[in-house]
């Protein structure tokens, strides 16, 4: 994906014209004002944008539930009582959970990375535009499909944590339910595409001289985040798989009898489910340091040691899951390592919290809309995190535990979060928009939003002893209750001030400058407002210790040509001049080119995710992995398979689609410096799929513990089938690279001949696989039959998956040889060798944890 620098069309000055939003360099780019341009886009500009958007329909969407809850607990309830019925509080609890934690929280620190990062890196786009089109489209499609769910029977009823057995069929048999799980599943894909895309881009496309040290602190909370986010949310996918196998296809992992099924799911959501709290706070603390540094005129107070706190939170947070489990059989000891761990994690947040702090001190603060809203959010963080060291003592816990205590504390900290993503919006509207927000319904709604989140919250901390997640309480907790409602509504409509401030100003507000904060030095404030389509006219360079920028084949850093001084701008957002010294705004000349330039547009990204999103809609009402009977099991059938057809089709689509990436001129690599960007984002997506097998094979070998290991009969009993299978992987591993050398050495009819007898090879080991399930089918083992069965079958059948996907990229491969690919370039056959190396590889484990151990 490889392309040229755009082309520029000589003005009748002399200078040279931006690329404009209309053109795409023959790509057929529509302007903003199109709906068309919101649907092929590519851009991550326009991505961010339309991450912010939906997010915060969902933020209103979670809103309206929480309201509904609030009106519930107005006052003590019977059953039968108030205005939702038992099963409807229920859905609408964890409708609730699972829409703010999921589809407004991260998604709308995203929007600011998207549009923010590349920028801040010296980028023009994101190392693959596609898939970050793919990542935004697979987020939207999984919200409509859990939006789809409440109307199935009903939503998910078992709370957002989704606690085994809750979670299957027995107690939550509605397919609404079914379809929840599965739209989280679509959402965790969403998640995997954008994090190898990140990663990739971070590591691989930083401008000269931006070395990580010097990265800007928003851009480095990112990184942190998505480096988290690539394993836990693998982690979680691997228990939505194994909830979704249990409620599909009627495996038993989690069932009640089950040796291991409750504590196992809460092992595999927590593994997960702690490291989201970082996930989605470190974006929020990202925007506080930016925010910190713009209006207090101050770089942040010991930033490399601020940068060292948040390396230990990131890397701690897969290590105190444990402490959201201590009301469980674990062991003392275990609880205890774990109650030291969670005090331990503490104390970098420490550090930060006194960074920012001091930084305070030291600077002169402006109190601007954006400042207000981050210091607020460090108030409610401070709040969230004291109240936290409650919970991670285990005498503490057994008292607090499963009370309002945790709903106030968890809260304080979630909501925190999202008040200081609230002051980037601010911070940014004018860079995003090209207008200014009216600065005083800014600070008003920054006064109701505070009073309202406190007046909703707080009181929650005095009526602590309320049980979560029931509607009945003690009389005597009422007016806390009331106070809390009260506060919830305020809270609300401090929003509606907010969607009329920005709303108005984004066609009516005053022209932004590129850079309406004083002391703003982040390389997004030395572009236009909005910036032009592919971020910067030249090459960003940060050689001499600032921005500069490069002309097209200059050597150089290109001199101001503005008559001021230049410099300003600093790779890690510290302010090294006066207050009088602008961010250097030099655009270069270049030479008129006809080369063509990278390309924004693709429809197949939306394409592709309506395909997922039919064909899980499709698997939704699944039951012992049979479709319902008559017209309605046959239209979800159909549903299924028209969605295979579109996923397949498009994929392919994009495959043969002229498309060109952003050109990434020689910068900053580390630690990949001299590897393309396809192979750092193949090891990057391989890694997240170690963590996913890690799942499955720890939740057969915790299963199995639980059981008894050695009371553990191993199915199947016969080991052949398996060696067979092994010598057949290991021979198609050896294929592969004769297909790359031959490739090399551009032997056409080698490629090929390789590429086929992989694929013939791969066709062997599922029919040898096919034989040996048809066997154990014939002696009565089915999934369901026991969890010994499950476990073989699911394991071994998303192996299987994973070899399917490897066929259908071999066969794709061996049809473009055919017509002398890859003779040239081979990169795409090394790319899916790596892919099909890994999964023999994985076979190596499966073969002795199931035939011979």
């Amino acid at each position: 994906m490889t392309g040229a620098s755009p082309e520029r069309d000589v003005a009748a000055d002399g200078g040279h014209e931006v690329a404009r939003d209309g053109d795409d360099h023959g790509h057929d780019f529509p302007g903003t004002g199109s709906i068309k341009r919101w649907f092929v886009t590519t851009n991550h500009k326009d991505v961010g944008i339309l991450y912010i958007v939906t997010s915060l329909f969902f933020l209103v969407l979670g809103g309206v539930l929480a309201w509904l809850m609030r009106v519930q607990l107005l006052a003590p309830r019977a059953l039968g009582e108030g205005i939702l019925a038992p099963v409807a509080y229920n859905q609408a609890v964890s409708a609730h959970g699972l829409l703010m934690v999921f589809w407004f929280l991260s998604p709308f620190a995203f929007g600011f990375a998207n549009y923010v990062v590349p920028l801040q890196l010296g980028a023009k786009d994101l190392a693959f535009p596609r898939l970050n089109a793919l990542s935004y489209w697979l987020y939207l499609f999984s919200g409509i499909l859990f939006g789809v769910s409440f109307f199935q029977g009903g939503t998910f009823s078992g709370g957002w944590t989704m606690y085994a057995p809750l979670n299957v069929p027995t107690f939550t048999p509605d397919v609404g339910a079914s379809t929840a799980v599965l739209a989280l599943v679509l959402f965790v894909a969403s998640v995997t595409v954008s994090s190898v895309n990140f990663l990739t881009t971070m590591h691989r496309m930083r401008a000269e001289g931006l070395t990580l040290r010097n990265l800007p602190l928003f851009s480095w909370t990112i990184l942190l985040t998505v480096w988290m986010m690539l394993f836990a949310f693998a982690a979680l996918l691997a228990a939505l798989l194994v909830l979704s196998s249990d409620r599909l296809l009627g495996t038993t992992y989690f069932a009640m009898e089950s040796p291991a099924g409750a504590l196992l799911w809460t092992h595999l959501f927590w593994f997960f489910g702690h490291p989201e709290v970082y996930i989605v706070f470190f974006p929020a603390l990202g925007v506080m340091a930016e925010v910190f540094q713009t209006f207090t005129g101050r770089r942040i107070v010991g930033r490399k040691w601020f940068i060292l706190a948040m390396v230990l939170v990131a890397i701690q947070s897969f290590a105190v899951w444990m402490h959201h489990m201590f009301l469980t059989s674990i062991n003392l000891q275990v609880k205890t390592l774990f109650m030291i761990t969670t005090i331990g994690i503490s104390l970098p947040f420490d550090l930060m919290v006194f960074a920012l702090i001091y930084t305070m001190l030291k600077g002169k603060i402006r109190f601007t809309t954006p400042f207000l809203f981050v210091f607020g959010a460090l108030l409610l963080f401070i709040i969230g995190g004291i109240t936290g060291v409650f919970l991670g003592a285990v005498v503490l816990d057994y008292e607090f535990r499963g009370t309002y205590w945790v709903v106030a504390h968890f809260h304080y900290v979630m909501v925190g979060g999202v008040t200081a993503l609230v002051g980037g919006l601010y911070y940014w509207f004018p860079k995003m928009t090209g207008r200014m927000y009216d600065e005083f319904l800014g600070k008003l709604h920054f006064a109701v939003y505070f009073v309202g989140f406190n007046l909703l919250y707080f009181p929650l901390f005095v009526a602590w002893e309320t049980p979560r997640r029931v509607f009945d309480y003690a009389p005597e907790l009422a007016p806390w209750h009331q106070l809390a409602t009260v506060g919830g509504f305020v809270l609300g409509l401090s929003f509606l001030i907010m969607f009329y401030n920005l709303f108005k100003s984004a066609f009516a507000g005053d022209p932004a400058p590129d850079n309406p904060w004083e002391y703003a030095t982040t390389a997004e404030w030395a572009v236009s407002s909005p910036p032009p389509l592919e971020n910067f006219d030249g090459t960003p360079t940060y050689r001499n210790g600032h921005l500069e920028f490069l002309d097209t084949g200059e050597v150089e850093p290109s001199e101001d040509r503005s008559g001021g001084p230049t410099g300003a701008a600093v790779s890690d957002g510290g302010v090294t001049a006066s207050a009088t010294t602008p961010v250097s705004s030099v655009l270069p000349t270049a030479e008129a080119t006809e080369v063509e330039g990278p390309s924004h547009a693709s429809i197949w990204p939306f394409v592709l995710s309506a395909g997922a999103f039919l064909v899980l809609l499709g698997l939704s009402p699944l039951q012992d992995a049979a479709f319902p009977e008559g017209m309605v099991g046959a239209a979800y059938a159909t549903t299924t398979v028209a969605g295979g057809v579109v996923t397949l089709g498009s994929l392919v689509a994009m495959g043969l689609e002229p498309f060109h990436g952003p050109v990434f001129e020689e910068g900053e690599a580390w630690p990949f410096a001299g590897i393309d960007n396809g192979k750092v984002g193949m090891w990057i997506f391989l890694a997240s799929d170690v963590v996913l097998f890690g799942g499955f094979i720890g939740a057969y070998v915790f299963t199995r513990v639980a059981f008894g290991w050695t009371g553990w009969e191993p199915i199947p009993p016969d080991p052949i089938p398996g060696l067979v299978n092994t010598y057949i992987l290991l021979t198609s591993s050896f294929t592969v690279v004769l297909a790359l050398v031959a490739a090399e050495k551009q032997h056409k009819w080698g490629v090929v001949t390789s590429l086929g007898a992989t694929f013939v090879l791969g066709i062997g080991f599922l029919v040898n696989k096919g034989l040996e399930w048809q066997h154990l089918f014939h002696e009565g083992l089915w999934l369901s039959t026991n969890v010994r069965a499950s476990t073989f079958f699911l394991t071994t059948g998303l192996h299987a998956a994973h070899v399917i996907a490897g066929l259908v990229v071999a066969l794709y491969l061996t049809a473009r040889a055919w017509r002398g690919a890859y003779l040239e370039d081979s990169r795409s056959v090394e790319y899916f060798g790596l892919y099909w190396h890994f999964v023999d590889i994985v076979w190596l484990f499966l073969f002795p944890l199931f035939y011979i151990l």
